[in-house]
Order: structure tokens, then C-alpha cells, then sequence
């Protein structure tokens, strides 16, 4: 009998008893026999009620458990079938293992945990399954965080942005929160129809408490917030704006070196020829009117003082953008006014990629002026879309995109995965806990 509970307390089983070990020689593993204690016996699978019997099942069932050392270890029981009132005929429900699962909650635990701190490899080769099954478990873990934990509650500042996680123009939309920090939603898609799943499951009197929601300038964002968050403040991302800021002078760029001297035109297919003279130093000046000033190197400083001198559009186009980034950079109402000129300077640049940019600013002129008064950025966003796009390198192989929306909630969001044995309690029966 002392034994039997060491192996009950060594397999993380709660309101269980231990019948019996045997070693399974056809199996090459550990076998603990095992049936729910009174307080956990006939009960609903799915819901939990206590229900009453219906028939024997499908017999004896093992589930996989954590290995013993080297040894795999199986939890083996009888699975009787309840007649659930709300469910109807049911696999009754046992205590170390979630319905119709063929894993305990431990072995769950740990592989989750694995996927979110380790490499695909490791947590595969460690556990002894498929990759594929890893992202079941993932999502069945995250399933349960959610079902015990509102991520959406108390959100008053988020941000939202779309990231590409597979070829095909496949998306997901990213919402964080700007005062926790944390990822809070996933889902799939890039459409107002998409973003509206969010706002459904956030409901609208949530809705109506966001005060400030930072995006890039997708019309299908500034769209879908206005119509289903109407208090909140939309402020646009100045990272953004100034990359339309960069295109445009791009655009001056490549203008500047097809009218250069010193292009050369292939001598025969399958070459390429060789741009000489003025050409060559425009091409090559490209990183030198992109970088901030602070961060050019002194070759890159000599590009921009020949530019200055030989080409003053495009010198002109580079100004534009320097002028254009102290405006989010002085911010508040110096930056509003620093703005007015900028606009002004920009119509009558006789520079016609500058001229659409300011078009396109005044369009969105109430979420820059946001930002210039709030300071809410994209930063924290893109910081999390960089570290999905690492989880999507670890996730690939997972047939759809829930295994690895619940691997990027369980790694960013504020409840991640804990090791097994960290709370005995099981979730599911009278004191237990889901988290």
C-alpha cells in the first residue's frame, strides 16, 4: 500500500487511487492501475456533473504519463460511460487527465512548457511524440488558461497590428497591451471582419472603456475602431509615417540615378552590367539617406555632402525627411506646429512623392496629432511581432494556426505554462483550481 502512494505522489495523482505496478514487457513500459476516488468518480467528461452510470465503455484505457527516467509510464483504468443530463451518454470524467485525451495533465504541463522555452527538437525527442501532438497539447493548455483567466479584462491602452506567420498571404491580427505589456489576443486573418472577433469577444461595454488604441494607418483598423471602440483615441504609429517619409524620397533616388551619367546597359544576357560615375555613388548612397544622422558612419557623411552639393532635389527630399522625424520627435504642440510647416514645405517642394505625402498626412492628420500628444507608439507591438516570428520558425510543421496562436499567448501572454507538481490541485472537481 506504501508503495502504491509513492506512485501515486510520483505521478502527480490527485483523488485517485493506486491499485496496482506492474512493468508491461509487450509495451516496454510502467503501468500504474489506477481508478477515481468516490469524490471524483461518475461524473460528466465534459462538464463534471455527477451523473448516473450507463455502461462499462470501451473497457480498460491507458493514458501517457511522465516517463520514469528512461522508462515510459502508462496510467491505465477502466472508462465507464455516465448519462449526463445536459450531454447525454459520456465518458465519465477522471481526475489526472482532461476528456478524451490520451495524456495526463502532467505530461500536458510539461510539454507545454517545453514548446515555450525550448527548440522543437529537444521537446520531441525528450517527450517521445510527434510534433503535431505537441501542438494539440499546446492548444489544449491554452484552452484551459482561457476558460480560468480573462486575458481581455482591464484593457484600457492596446495596440494592434497584423503579422504574416505563412506564405499565401496568410496573417494574424496582434493586439497588446501598452500598460501591461503582454500579448492579450490572436487571431487569425487581416480584415474588419477578422478584427471584429476581437471586439466580439471583448464586448462592448469593454469596448466603450478602451481610451487609446495605437495602430499603423490600415483602413481596415481605423474602420473597425471607430465603429466598435468610439471612445478610444486612435494614434498613429510615427514609425510608419516616416518609412512613407523614406519611400518618398526613394522615389527621389531612383529618379536621381536614371538621370546620372555613367550607366552602363548589359554587354550580353546573362550579365549584368556595371553602374559607373556619378550612378554608382547615387546607388551606393541609399543607406546614407536612410539613416538617422546621428548613426552615419564618415564615408556615409561624404555621400550626403556630395549629394548636397550635386543634386539639390534630392538633397531637398532628404531634408524633408529629417524634417518629418523631429516632428515626432519634439511632440506635444511643438510638434502639431512643426507639423503646419512641415505640410506647408512639402506642397511647394516641386517634388511630387512629397507632394502625395502630404496628401496622404492630412488624411491622417487626427491620429498623428494623437501621437504627438500621447507618445503612444508601435514599439511594444513590433517588439512582439519579432518574437512571433521566432515562434513561428519553432512552430512550423503545425497544420493551422490555433497551435501556434496558443503557443504565442502561452510565451507572451501573463499566464505562462508551470511545470507539473507546481499546484496538485485539478481543475475540473470541488477545490480545485485551473490555474
Amino acid at each position: 500500500m506504501q508503495n502504491n502512494s509513492v506512485w501515486g505522489r510520483a505521478c502527480g495523482l490527485t483523488r485517485t487511487v493506486v491499485e496496482g505496478v506492474r512493468f508491461d514487457e509487450t509495451a516496454k513500459a510502467i503501468v500504474v492501475s489506477v481508478r477515481p476516488d468516490a469524490r471524483a468518480r461518475s461524473r460528466c467528461g465534459r462538464c463534471g456533473r455527477r451523473s448516473a452510470g450507463y455502461d462499462r465503455g470501451a473497457g480498460r484505457r491507458r493514458w501517457r504519463g511522465l516517463d520514469a527516467g528512461t522508462t515510459r509510464v502508462f496510467v491505465e483504468a477502466d472508462a465507464p460511460r455516465v448519462r449526463c443530463r445536459r450531454h447525454g451518454p459520456t465518458v465519465a470524467q477522471v481526475p489526472w487527465a482532461r476528456h478524451d485525451v490520451g495524456h495526463t495533465r502532467d505530461f500536458d504541463a510539461m510539454a507545454a512548457w517545453l514548446a515555450v522555452r525550448t527548440s522543437k527538437s529537444a521537446t520531441c525527442q525528450l517527450l517521445r511524440v510527434a510534433w503535431r501532438t505537441i501542438g494539440s497539447i499546446i492548444t489544449r493548455v491554452n484552452q484551459d488558461v482561457e476558460a480560468a483567466v480573462d486575458r481581455l479584462a482591464g484593457l484600457r491602452r492596446i495596440g494592434i497590428d497584423e503579422i504574416s506567420y505563412k506564405r499565401g498571404q496568410r496573417y494574424l491580427i496582434v493586439v497588446v497591451d501598452h500598460d501591461t505589456g503582454r500579448l492579450v489576443w490572436v487571431g487569425p486573418g487581416r480584415s474588419e471582419a477578422a478584427l471584429g472577433v476581437f471586439f466580439d469577444e471583448l464586448g462592448d461595454q469593454r469596448a466603450a472603456e478602451l481610451t487609446h488604441v495605437s495602430a499603423d494607418m490600415a483602413d481596415w483598423i481605423a474602420k473597425t475602431v471607430a465603429r466598435r471602440a468610439p471612445n478610444a483615441v486612435r494614434c498613429a504609429d510615427p514609425f510608419h509615417v516616416v518609412a512613407w517619409a523614406i519611400e518618398a524620397l526613394d522615389v527621389e533616388r531612383r529618379r536621381a540615378w536614371n538621370q546620372a551619367k555613367g550607366r552602363k546597359i548589359p554587354a550580353s544576357p546573362g550579365r549584368r552590367g556595371r553602374t559607373t560615375g556619378d550612378a554608382r555613388t547615387i546607388a551606393q548612397s541609399h543607406y546614407a539617406l536612410w539613416k538617422n544622422p546621428t548613426d552615419l558612419n564618415p564615408r556615409q557623411r561624404h555621400q550626403l555632402d556630395w549629394i548636397a552639393k550635386t543634386d539639390p532635389k534630392l538633397w531637398r527630399a532628404y531634408l524633408l525627411k529629417e524634417g518629418l522625424r523631429y516632428v515626432f520627435a519634439a511632440g506635444g504642440q511643438q510638434g502639431r506646429d512643426a507639423l503646419d510647416r512641415w505640410l506647408t514645405w512639402a506642397r511647394r517642394s516641386q517634388l511630387e512623392s512629397f507632394v502625395h505625402l502630404a496628401t496622404r498626412i492630412t488624411k491622417h492628420r487626427e491620429a498623428i496629432d494623437a501621437n504627438l500628444e500621447h507618445g503612444l507608439s508601435q514599439g511594444l507591438i513590433e517588439s512582439t511581432n519579432t518574437k512571433i516570428r521566432l515562434l513561428t520558425r519553432i512552430a512550423y510543421g503545425f497544420h493551422g494556426p490555433q497551435p501556434l496562436i496558443a503557443l504565442a499567448l502561452l510565451a507572451l501572454g501573463s499566464h505562462p505554462p508551470q511545470l507539473p507538481g507546481r499546484n496538485l490541485n485539478r481543475p475540473g472537481f470541488p477545490g480545485g483550481s485551473d490555474l
